[in-house]
């Protein structure tokens, strides 16, 4: 059950909605569709005695034609279907369901003007598990101006569904731009690109123990005293973690080497700022799933309605763009470490973890393969924000692109756990040539999940497989 109130509704709530599949279950607040309703009245009222963009007028460029109250459901229809233009490829369905939850949850914060009608459409659609033909391209971080129309445009019975169906309903007067007006497609995507990415990166300090044991790590690199002299959260959090998969507690034992290379060494002090950077990202979403962002805002503490530009998400851009670039440097210390894995000058075992006749090649395919996903990792970690746009005759003169940066941060996801799953094969196999005798630390338990689904043949052959069983299991290590 989802509690729908235009507060309180949660990140992982919208993963969990863009996971499952057919109709989801919801509490909608009837306090807080009450509300809305008093917002629509007042929206409606003030209509009559004052300009309200949209309502009374166009919008755009269009901001100062006027309309009539006799033409403003007639109107409400015309900026929906002008705007359901949407292209490019069907929008995945988990992300639809994201974007109607929490565009659901906006309009129950009560500040859009939206009638009743509408909102309760929207409710009973994904409670049916009904999902709208929404098309991807559409969106400049501005408003999901396309997406959002395409699916009003389903409630009112003009575009199809794609999954079950719900009885059409009526367009009221204002309608129109109050439920266009908010981002609520690209923030289902950054939500569940930031979710993903907060598993990876949990996942990584369980890949990275495997690697330390591997190596024969030195434990100094992680002791408290050496993070308490710059203790940089996310750092701290890092080093603590490394330190609880290992049992370092006390004095460890030295490792092998007085220093070991950056992969292991300088772990805490690039995973920290990839740990923070999400930490920032999670907040700012957190913020944003039950923020009120149409334009104009109805208030009806003020008895007003207020035109600004909170469907201006550059707080959402930003985040996402130093989020991608953070793990990149992450992922770059995930391929270095696997490289190292490679080399028998760090484990004591053949070239590549080969097995079987001289000359094997063992595991040399996946730095090819670590790398190649790095370089796109590496594209998709160029900053959105560098660009921007003039449109609608020069009135709507920035964008923030957010869009595109929640794509490129999906982009991230699957990059990245390419990357750490090279580093994961390897450090299994490492482990298992080594005959390593695992005392009972959490790093043992990571070891056990990952060696039940790896293939434990060690002779040269096709390791595609044991790539995408590494992948599989990330979510688990992630958890241990």
């Amino acid at each position: 059950m989802i509690r729908v109130d235009g507060r309180t509704l949660r990140c992982a709530d919208v993963v969990a909605a863009a996971t499952s599949e057919g109709p989801l279950r919801l509490d909608v607040s009837t306090a807080a569709l009450r509300g809305a309703e008093h917002a629509w009245k007042l929206a409606e009222e003030l209509s009559t005695r004052r300009v309200v963009y949209g309502r009374t007028t166009g919008v755009g460029a269009n901001k100062d034609e006027p309309v009539s109250a006799t033409e403003s459901i007639e109107h409400g229809l015309r900026l929906l279907r002008s705007h359901a233009g949407g292209s490019g490829d069907a929008m995945p369905p988990g992300q639809v369901r994201g974007m109607m939850l929490i565009r659901l949850n906006q309009l129950l914060a009560g500040r859009s003007g939206i009638s009743p009608t509408l909102i309760t459409a929207l409710a009973d659609a994904l409670r049916a598990g009904a999902l709208p033909l929404v098309h991807r391209l559409g969106a400049i971080g501005t408003g999901d101006l396309a997406p959002l129309a395409e699916t009003a445009l389903a409630l009112t019975g003009e575009r199809p569904w794609l999954d079950a169906r719900i009885t059409p309903v009526a367009v009221q007067a204002g309608d129109a731009l109050a439920f266009m007006s908010s981002n609520a497609a690209t923030l289902a995507e950054a939500t569940l690109a930031a979710m993903k990415l907060d598993m990876l990166t949990r996942a990584s300090h369980a890949v990275a123990a495997l690697t330390y044991i591997a190596l024969d790590g030195n434990p100094e690199a992680y002791s408290t005293a050496v993070h308490e002299a710059r203790p940089h959260a996310g750092q701290v959090a890092c080093a603590a973690e490394m330190r609880r998969l290992l049992g370092m507690t006390g004095t460890p034992k030295p490792g092998r080497r007085i220093q070991d290379p950056f992969g292991l060494r300088a772990f805490p002090q690039v995973q920290g700022p990839a740990l923070d950077a999400i930490h920032y990202l999670r907040d700012v979403l957190a913020i944003e799933i039950n923020a009120s962002t149409e334009n104009p805002m109805i208030s009806t503490v003020h008895q007003d309605a207020y035109h600004h530009a909170h469907f201006h998400t550059a707080y959402v851009a930003s985040a996402l763009d130093t989020a991608r670039a953070t793990v990149h440097q992450a992922a770059e210390l995930s391929v270095a470490r696997l490289g190292d894995l490679l080399e028998p000058e760090f484990t004591g075992l053949r070239p590549f973890l080969a097995a079987g006749p001289t000359g094997s090649s063992g595991l040399m395919i996946l730095e090819y393969v670590a790398h190649d996903a790095l370089t796109e990792l590496r594209q998709a970690a160029l900053p959105a924000t560098l660009g921007t746009a003039v449109v609608s005759r020069g009135i709507e003169d920035h964008a923030s692109f957010s869009t595109q940066a929640a794509r490129a941060a999906t982009a991230a996801c699957a990059s990245y756990q390419q990357v750490l799953a090279c580093e994961l094969v390897a450090a299994v196999r490492a482990l298992r040539l080594r005959k390593a005798d695992l005392v009972d630390l959490p790093a043992r338990d990571v070891y056990d999940q990952a060696a039940a689904v790896l293939d434990p043949r060690v002779e040269d052959r096709p390791l595609t497989e044991d790539i995408q069983r590494a992948i599989g299991v990330l979510d688990t290590l992630a958890a241990i």
